[in-house]
């Protein structure tokens, strides 16, 4: 097993982050929680609730200790074209106040859910990501950042039916690295993927891209 982290999730009350957190807390890892009073009932069993606001920068770098470890999940949820208001709202503000929060703390390892780019559709939500992605690189970070496209699990799992199109993409050399970069990847995966980058941290100041692919084949 490896040495306990101190880490701080931000948007650890929704999908992901219920079903990250039992499997970091499982492998020893010390779990700390920022969520809104409302929100705090909905923190995992095992994990320390921290009251606070992921959108403010005071509030994320109180929350944070020096060589924490930081997991970014604060996202619109269900993400579709409608509702771009919310994610320069939310997505925007929430990974500026984590950034500019790391920078007064010395944070040890920033994990980042990004999202597959380029891609043809969702172009709001790209651009949002890819702006968090770029002030991570600007503030020279150590983090890793993860770009999924669609994580399937309980309650997820309608676009199974088109997965037959996507087998028929990859059979195609012209569309097979389409196919690849905005693959689906099960819960499961993403989860051992997102443990497997917390506990890997890159080189000091440096970023690295963790895309579906490497979601796919992540082990521990």
């Amino acid at each position: 097993m490896p040495s306990p982290l101190d880490i701080l999730v931000t948007g650890g009350t929704g999908y992901i982050g219920r079903n990250l957190i039992p499997s970091l807390l499982a492998r020893g890892h010390r779990v700390r929680v920022l969520a809104r009073e409302e929100s705090v009932k909905h923190v995992p069993a095992g994990a320390t609730a921290m009251i606070g606001d992921a959108l403010n920068d005071d509030s994320v770098a109180a929350a944070l200790r020096s060589g924490d470890t930081l997991i970014h999940l604060v996202g619109t949820p269900h993400p579709t074209p409608s509702k771009a208001d919310q994610f320069e709202k939310v997505d925007l503000l929430s990974i500026r106040a984590s950034v500019r929060a790391a920078r007064r703390v010395k944070l040890a390892h920033l994990v980042y859910v990004s999202v597959a780019q380029p891609a043809p559709i969702m172009q709001a939500y790209l651009w949002v990501r890819a702006l968090g992605e770029s002030m991570i690189r600007e503030a020279e970070l150590t983090a890793t950042i993860v770009r999924p496209w669609y994580v399937l699990g309980p309650g997820r799992r309608w676009p199974k039916m088109i997965l037959p199109l996507y087998k028929l993409a990859e059979a195609f050399p012209a569309m097979r690295p389409t196919a690849e970069r905005l693959g689906l990847v099960t819960i499961e995966q993403f989860v051992k993927a997102m443990v497997g980058a917390a506990e890997n941290p890159p080189a000091s100041g440096r970023q690295r891209i963790v895309d579906v692919p490497a979601i796919k084949s992540a082990h521990l």
